[in-house]
């Protein structure tokens, strides 16, 4: 971790699948957790969690949709869907945000998870028509 172009904490982070540098700033619930790890420090390295194998974290994401009475089975990949579509850009994130968040190089590859989002269009159109009417 390191302090951010905003004086707040922010994540220094390589992608596995490209090696390519992330920073990621931290919102307040993610520091919360990270808290929960300090009092648990991972001693072969200086990572905050334990590293688990994809298979594993696959059976935690099931475990807590048992407890939540989630029908869907929660994967990683659909971690990011959610993340990306319901947290993100229904949220007004711009879209090469997300794309940058998510890792991607190409924004097409993230227009892919915008284009399940018909609300955020019909919001961004309302917001529209309220600025031209007044």
């Amino acid at each position: 971790m390191a302090i951010g172009i905003d004086g707040k904490l922010w994540i220094n982070h390589k992608r596995e699948k490209t090696s390519k540098p992330i920073r990621i700033p931290l919102l307040p619930q993610a520091l919360e957790i990270m808290e929960n790890y300090k009092t648990k420090p991972n001693k072969e390295s200086k990572q905050v969690f334990p590293k688990i194998s994809s298979q594993k974290l696959n059976s935690y994401l099931k475990e807590i949709a048992d407890v939540c009475k989630i029908r869907k089975n929660l994967t990683f990949h659909i971690g990011r869907h959610i993340f990306a579509t319901t947290v993100t850009l229904s949220n007004g994130m711009l879209i090469e945000t997300v794309s940058k968040l998510l890792g991607h190089s190409r924004i097409s590859t993230t227009q892919i998870y915008a284009k399940v989002i018909e609300r955020k269009v019909s919001d961004d159109m309302r917001k529209l028509k309220e600025k031209l009417i007044s």
